[in-house]
């Protein structure tokens, strides 16, 4: 019979959070978290060169408004309003198919459509990434979407998204809903 190996401190840390992430059951409690090791006080070192200033960046350089560091945080779609727009209640203003498109051209392609959106005020659009179930399709753009949506750059623009209902595409497409300026 194989000898179990004991956990190393990092990976000790590592189970506790995610058991603490977890409910017990009833009569059971949670493991203790091992303690935080001190970190070793790094010499310092002295600097011979100054430091130079950070260069700015290709949006201000170019006049753009500059994406604010604390994008507002991302709220969902409330379950009344989704049901509206999957039953045709409240309009899908405009749409996006990004099918068929890598995913850096997909990420370009979306951030120029959400700007467009909410210069022209559109509140609720669609956007179809697809469900990835063809050959050779992995649905990297369905599994994307929402890494995207938690950039900066993004949260600008998104205020919240949920899943689209079946008539609009199902698991295949999101429903997003515009911030306003």
């Amino acid at each position: 019979m194989r000898r179990r190996r004991d956990l190393s401190g990092e990976e000790k840390r590592l189970w506790a959070s995610v058991a603490r992430s977890a409910v017990p059951l009833h009569g059971k409690t949670m493991p203790e978290p091992p303690p935080e090791p001190v970190p070793a006080p790094e010499p310092a070192v002295p600097l011979s060169k100054p430091i130079p200033s950070l260069p700015t960046t290709s949006a201000a350089r170019a006049g753009q408004r500059a994406v604010p560091s604390t994008a507002p945080a991302l709220h969902p779609i409330e379950r009344p309003t989704r049901r509206k727009i999957g039953k045709g209640r409240i309009e899908l203003e405009d749409r996006i198919d990004l099918h068929g498109q890598t995913e850096a051209i997909a990420h370009g392609a979306l951030l120029f459509f959400l700007r467009r959106a909410q210069t022209s005020q559109f509140r609720h659009v669609l956007v179809i990434t697809g469900r990835g179930a063809s050959f050779g399709s992995t649905g990297s753009l369905r599994r994307a979407l929402p890494h995207w949506f938690s950039t900066p750059e993004f949260r600008a623009l998104v205020s919240g998204f949920e899943q689209a209902e079946r008539g609009h595409g199902g698991e295949g497409a999101f429903y997003v809903r515009v911030r306003r300026r």
